[in-house]
This record gives structure tokens, sequence and C-alpha cells, in this order.
């Protein structure tokens, strides 16, 4: 195979090609010439950044013809040995897969002779911390005291898992993610060498991308040129990558600031449809948001934003949306992400973070953009919003003055925060003693059909329906269990829609009464032990069937069921 992927071709030659990690490479470079280096080094930080690379050059450097140098030649026979590996006095091992105490062992056996062809032997033992702790005790004494011609430099992503002992005996230095423009200005020189003509918004993509990492940046804009036809353009980055455009960010965050629904979980499904990982969609948006929010607290940092590019549409919604809508779009973006890992179904909690920030300050808009019939709007709502409030209270028969009914122990109260719920449980009890298996199994005969047909008239209300099933029905109402306590809440948003939409399925009129499925079995359970309490034994007994098994097994072996 004569291709060769770029990360390979342009790996660092000498100390000046390792990008964004000066604060190591001068001080290598001072110790060389002063010929002050250390017997030992520890490389640590992320992936990608130039530790092996830097370890091969620190070998070229000091074994170089014309050292002491800043800078290895390249050209020498050292120089060239080192760099094919042809010199065996540089040897590099892989920590991973040579663990053993044996081998480490052959290491110390092998380090008292002197080198055969260079000034002095180095060991680039990459990957340290998968070394045993036999191992590591066997390399401690040899790693203190090694022989003048020997050098150690020790490799690591994870230098918490090295031993003390190993770390004190050696010269530390942290590697530092990348930032995205040294990663950038690194990428266009090898593509200006290259002759690949790459725009600019795509390095900044697969720098974003990269996320600190040279290598990787390297390996995604491989990716990317061979998928692009003769100039690699954004959309080409974005398709290899997975990642989410700027402009469908900002499309989406405009439509949750401007309260349009509809829109925003439109485009959220438009791009799941597109093979989008709902996982990185979510990381994008947190990106953005804190972007947006860094440069509308401060517009000079410019070079500190990690996802967005300052064109004339970000300006304009930093210009719109508020600091503290920002600041709680990213609290719930983030609370969605913890809560996506332990579900098979992210999509519905992605919407649901859509439904809460679009729904978050729609009683605290600011009344310098609210006209009059806007404010008269609101103010109709919020009546008749009261006046079904106080409807529900007299169909309960419940006094506003006294202390409510007795409930299931584990909800005494009702919760005040925002997506609480208080369950009716007077009118669920009423819905049980009308129930009506027909009527039931009517509604679960057409509930298939009636979420398809609310799906397609309005996908913000069948959002909050989908994971719910009918549990009891009467002439009248009908007792749903929602399997998330939220959707209760957010379903009395579109309750008036949602009924309208059944009633039209199943040519029949029914009020629904949300309740989480927890609450409603221990209501339920509750409802059928006070049933079997209150009926005599001998009512029971009429079915012949039940008097047969009496006969048989006696009445203690019975368990009676609906």
């Amino acid at each position: 195979m004569s291709y060769q992927a770029l990360y390979r071709v342009w790996r660092p030659r000498n100390f000046e090609d390792v990008v964004g990690q000066t604060h190591i490479t001068r001080t290598l470079q001072n110790a060389i010439v002063q010929e002050k280096f250390s017997h030992a080094y520890l490389f640590s930080g992320p992936r990608g950044t130039g530790k092996t690379s830097a370890a091969k050059i620190f070998a070229k450097t000091i074994n170089c013809e014309r050292a002491p140098v800043k800078e290895p030649c390249n050209e020498c026979a050292a120089c060239r040995g080192i760099q094919d590996g042809s010199i065996s006095d540089v040897i590099e091992i892989d920590a991973a897969s040579n663990t053993s105490v044996d081998d480490i062992r052959e290491i110390r056996d092998k380090v008292k002779y002197a080198s055969s062809v260079v000034p002095y032997k180095v060991y680039i033992i990459d990957e340290v911390h998968m070394i045993s702790v036999n191992a590591f005790n066997a390399l401690l004494k040899t790693l203190e005291e090694p022989p003048k011609h020997v050098v150690f430099i020790l490799a690591t992503t994870e230098p918490h898992k090295i031993p003390l002992t190993i770390i004190s005996r050696c010269q530390r230095f942290d590697f530092k993610p990348i930032s995205n423009h040294s990663i950038v200005e690194r990428m266009q020189k090898i593509m200006d060498a290259e002759e690949i003509s790459v725009s600019i918004e795509a390095l900044d993509a697969v720098a974003l991308a990269a996320e600190g990492g040279m290598r990787d940046a390297l390996s995604i804009l491989d990716q990317a040129i061979s998928y692009s036809e003769d100039r690699v353009e954004l959309e080409d980055v974005l398709a290899v990558t997975g990642a989410v455009s700027q402009n469908l960010l900002t499309s989406i965050v405009q439509a949750m600031y401007e309260k349009d629904v509809q829109k925003a979980l439109q485009l959220l499904d438009e791009l799941i449809q597109r093979g989008k990982d709902p996982g990185r969609f979510v990381y994008d948006m947190i990106y953005f948001l804190r972007d947006l929010l860094l440069y509308k607290s401060a517009p000079s940092l410019e070079n500190i934003l990690e996802r967005a590019r300052i064109d004339e549409q970000f300006k304009d919604l930093a210009n719109q949306v508020s600091e503290a809508w920002i600041q709680d779009a990213i609290m719930q973006l983030n609370q969605c992400q913890q809560e996506m890992k332990w579900s098979n179904n992210p999509k519905v909690f992605i919407e649901i973070a859509l439904l809460t920030i679009t729904n978050q300050y729609q009683s605290q808009t600011d009344t310098s953009q609210v006209s009059d019939s806007e404010a008269v709007m609101q103010l109709t709502n919020k009546l008749s919003q009261l006046e079904k409030q106080l409807e529900n209270l007299k169909q309960s028969n419940v006094s506003p003055q006294q202390p409510a009914p007795s409930e299931p122990k584990r909800r005494p109260q009702a919760r005040a925060s925002k997506n609480s719920y208080k369950i009716p449980y007077e009118r669920i009890r009423q819905v049980l003693k009308d129930a009506e298996k027909p009527a039931l199994k009517e509604v679960q005969s057409q509930w298939a059909a009636f979420l398809n047909k609310l799906k397609t008239t309005n996908a913000p209300a069948h959002a909050t329906i989908q994971d719910s099933k009918p549990a009891a029905a009467s002439d009248k109402a009908l007792v749903v269990a929602f399997k998330y306590e939220i959707h209760c809440a957010l379903f009395l948003d579109n309750r008036e829609l949602v009924e309208s939409i059944l009633a039209s399925t199943i040519q029949k009129q029914l009020t629904i009464i949300p309740i989480p499925v927890q609450d409603w079995q221990e209501l339920r359970n509750e409802y059928v032990k006070k049933q079997e309490e209150s009926t005599p034994k001998e009512e029971v007994a009429e079915d012949p069937l039940v008097e047969e098994a009496r006969k048989l097994v006696g009445d203690d072996l019975i368990e009676i069921h609906e």
C-alpha cells in the first residue's frame, strides 16, 4: 500500500513542528544545548498532542552528529537511522503489550550494555501506565540510577495511574490540548504543501471535532478529503463527523426563544432523520449556547469561543436572547445529557428539554416587547385556566379550605416545582367506580390510530402523550397512565387539542385525566383492596366456577382476581 495517512506523513520531525507545546520544547532545547538533560522524563497529556513525537525528536537531537544543537539536522546518519527505526539504540516499547515483570527485567538486563551506534541509548515507553505494579517495582532502581549513556522517556495519557515512586524519579512535562487556532494554522500549512483546497470553515469544524488533538484533526481531515469532490467544504466535514451546522443550531435556538415549538421539534426531527447522533447534537448545542453567552457578556473575547463563528446571524441572535434564558437553556440541556446516558430513546429527552426551554419564560415575557393585544391575550388565557381549575374543584367536590382526602403514602403532598403535577385522586376514584370494561377496550382498540392522527396534527402534543396508555374508562372520563411525571404537567398545556383528536377518533367525548404510572398502580391496588374488603364472600361464591374450586382446594388457597 503506497498511500500513507496524513498524520503519518506529517509527523513532527523537529521541535518546531510540535504544535502548541512551546513550554515543553523550549525547556528541552535549552537543556540539550547546555548538556544538562535528565536521565528520565515523564511526558503526560491527552492523545495526539505530540508526546511520542517529542520523545523521538529528543532522541534524535541528543544523538545528532552536530550536537549540541537545538534541532536535529535530519540529514546525518544518526538522525536518519533513528527516524526510520534502523538504529537499535533507540528502543520504542508499547507498554500495553509488554506489561509483565519479565519484560521489565529484560530492559534492566540490557540497559548496562553500552550503545553500539550513537552516544546515548534511549528507551521510549509508551502508555507506561499499563505496566503492572510488580513491573514498576522492578524498574525503580534502574530508573533511579541508570548508566550514563541511557535516557528513559515514559509517555502516558493517565499519569494518575503511575506510582509516585516512579514520578518522583522523572522530570515531568504535561502536554496540554492544542488550541483550535494552532490546529487550523498547522492544517492550513499541510494543505498548502499537499496542494489541496480546503475552506477555512471546514478547517474550523475539523479543529472543533478534534478537541485539542493534532493527530485526530489530521485523521478527520484525511477522511473529509476522501469524502469531498474537488474542494473540502464545511458540509463535507459535518457529514464525516456527524456534527451539526451552526445555521441549524441558530435556527433551533431562535425557534425556542420565539416560542415556536412546532418549528424547533420539526428541525430536531429532520436532523435525527438524517442520521445525526442525538448525543452529539446536545453536546454541540451546549457549547454553542456557551459561546453565545460568552459573546453576549464580553464581545471582545472572540478568541475563546469554541463552537461558534461570529457572523451576522450569530450577532443578531446574541442581541435578541437574554443571559438568563441562555443560562437556563444550558442547565436544561446538561440535565438532558445526563438522563440520555441511561435511556434507549434519547430523542424523547431532547424533545422534553426543548419543550421545557421553550415554555420556561412563557409567563415572564418582557413587557417592553409585548403589545397591548398580546398582553390582553395572555390575561385571557390565564383567566380561562383559573376557570378550568375552579370547575375541576367543583367536580371533585373538594373545598379549597379543607384538607385533601387521604392519598397513597408515597405522595402526601404535591411538590411546588414547575414540573410537578398534583394528581386528582378523587376524580380518578370516581372513574374507577363508574369504569366499564367495554369503554376501556374501545379506547385501547383505537389508541394507535389516535396517536398517529395526533402526531400529524401537533407534534409537541404527541411528544407528551406517546409514552402513555389508557388505564381506566367510564362514559365521561378516561384515566391515562403516563411513564414520566413531567409529561403529565406538559400534557395539560395541550389538553383540549388532545381530547378533541381523541373524540374524533372514537366518536365519543371523554375528559382525559393524567396520572404517573407508579401512582396509578398504587391507587388501583388501594381501590381493589377496598372493594375486596367491602364485598362479602357469599357474593363471590355465587360463581359456580369459584364454588367448584372452593370444594376442591378449600378457602385458604383460593385467590380471586377480576
